[in-house]
């Protein structure tokens, strides 16, 4: 099939749309991921002078075991929510790059449906049982990757509720050490 210069232009031009939306959305997800990492490092630089300056101030052995036990737990409550929100930054990006390729997947097969009637239309007779295979083929392709999509956000939605869990049962497990 010829295809006209204006239609590989346009087909370029769609792609170049393409391959910068998905650009974006990585770039809006590092951009996220560095800012959590940098916000971390500051609050890390901060707690570690505290810490210091505390450490410091200690004159005798039970100051020295108190101050240990009340430094230690901000920090593994911090560390659970530092992990969370960068599963949450990687989780919603993930989400972003699957919609991009939900869109791209249904473009494609509405091409490919478009090329199918043409090609009906112009089609010798006898051919349409051969067409209509095609179509069964698109269908049931689309029906599995509806499949897929659908188990992978079901195990999206546990692997979080699981995540929050381990969060929870991490941050009440070391208060419960620290009683």
């Amino acid at each position: 099939m010829y295809q006209a210069p204006e239609q590989l232009i346009a087909l370029n031009k769609a792609n170049l749309e393409v391959a910068a939306r998905f650009a974006g959305v990585a770039l809006h997800g590092a951009e996220r991921i560095i800012d959590l990492q940098l916000k971390a490092a500051k609050d890390a630089f901060a707690e570690s002078i505290e810490g210091a300056k505390a450490l410091a101030s200690v004159k005798d052995p039970q100051q020295f075991a108190a101050l240990k036990d009340s430094l230690a737990q901000p920090s593994i409550e911090k560390a659970t929510a530092y992990a969370k929100s960068v599963y949450d930054v990687a989780a919603a990006t993930q989400v972003e790059f699957g919609k991009l390729v939900e869109e791209q997947v249904a473009d494609f097969n509405k091409q490919v449906v478009a090329v199918l009637d043409k090609m009906v239309k112009n089609a010798p007779a006898g051919s349409e049982l051969g067409i209509a295979a095609v179509k069964s083929a698109i269908a049931a392709a689309n029906s599995a990757y509806d499949n897929m999509s659908k188990v992978a956000k079901q195990v999206t939605e546990a692997t979080q509720s699981n995540l929050e869990a381990v969060a929870k049962h991490a941050v009440n497990g070391g208060k419960k050490a620290k009683k």
